[in-house]
């Protein structure tokens, strides 16, 4: 697969000049909503929650190649409010938070009213699709890769980089993901998940770490696996934090990376602890601690891993002389 003009912009755009993934995902919404103090009696409020993502992407974003935002607080108020570097890239979500159906059936959802013509329009550099998945749920999984796709052909319309979030589930009602009997499940289970979706056309796959550390200690089981999932994917991959503390992080994006990860998208493990803090404290706590974090896993990245250049041999040659005629545009 190579990479088209725009495709291309957007990956640099989003990446260090390493050509690693450095990015900061604060694209959450009611979870986020859920860790904010509350004053007593009251609920938090939009402002509540625009104010508290304007002190995280202020704080954060300039400790990070890109950022992955909602589009509902903090995209667009990123922008207008000039918090939002210009040399920091932006991806943006398209699909609306949670999902229909059951625990054992999950299905994801587009935001209505939200597209990736208006992503692109706003002038992000990349989409962003969360999908809950499981390569064995029948007609869940037809229609999950039924919306990818529809994404897929959406970002190829309008030359825009597409950055496809996964996250596996149990689809056995009484196998609790925790468990450790998917937990033995796992490194085949995350490995399948980036060659079967691979093949759909994403531009990077955002995977979680494709072993359970809390029921294998084993790293160098670890780094197998990673290799595993490097081998199965046929576009870059870059591991995503599941909300684990900083520390157990740091040390699964230096065996990803090590291992063929083209870098991370982390959250949770970045700033967590800081969101239930006073305003002035977080803020203090996010300029202090949450921003070394960053600066850290990048030094470890751009250290370890596979640029994603490695993956598109020859685009140098995507502008031929030729180009302007062949370039398809918004067709």
């Amino acid at each position: 697969m190579q990479l088209t003009i725009g495709k291309i912009r957007g990956f640099v755009a989003t990446s260090s000049e390493a050509g690693a993934f450095t990015i900061l995902a604060f694209d959450h919404r009611q979870s986020f909503a859920k860790m904010l103090p509350a004053r007593q009696g009251e609920t938090v409020s939009y402002a509540d929650i625009v104010a508290a993502k304007a002190a995280v992407v202020e704080a954060l974003s300039p400790h990070a190649s890109a950022v992955l935002l909602d589009p509902e607080y903090s995209a667009a108020q990123s922008i207008a409010s000039g918090i939002l570097p210009g040399r920091t890239g932006l991806l943006v979500a398209v699909e609306q938070t949670g999902y229909s159906g059951s625990a054992t059936a999950r299905k994801s959802r587009l935001l209505p009213g939200w597209s990736v013509a208006k992503i692109k329009r706003m002038g992000a550099d990349a989409v962003k699709l969360l999908i809950y998945y499981h390569p064995d749920a029948g007609e869940v999984t037809d229609h999950q890769e039924m919306l990818t796709r529809e994404v897929i052909q959406d970002c190829r319309r309008y030359d825009i980089a597409f950055f496809l979030e996964v996250v596996s589930y149990s689809i056995v009602p009484n196998l609790d993901k925790s468990s450790i009997g998917f937990a033995a499940r796992r490194p085949k289970l995350i490995r399948d998940i980036a060659s079967r979706l691979g093949t759909l056309g994403p531009d990077v796959l955002k995977l979680e770490f494709p072993v359970d550390v809390f029921n294998e200690s084993d790293e160098g089981n670890w780094a197998r696996a990673c290799e595993a999932v490097s081998e199965a994917a046929t576009c870059p991959w870059a591991v995503l934090s599941a909300g684990v503390d900083f520390d157990l992080f740091k040390r699964q994006v230096e065996i990803a990376c090590r291992s063929g990860a083209s870098g991370y998208i982390a959250g949770r493990a970045v700033w967590k602890e800081g969101i239930p803090m006073p305003a002035l404290q977080r803020a203090d706590w996010l300029r202090n601690v949450a921003a070394a974090r960053l600066d850290q896993l990048s030094e470890i990245t751009d250290r370890y891993a596979r640029p994603w250049r490695d993956l598109f041999p020859g685009l140098e040659n995507t502008a031929s002389l030729d180009w302007l005629d062949s370039y398809s545009g918004f067709n």
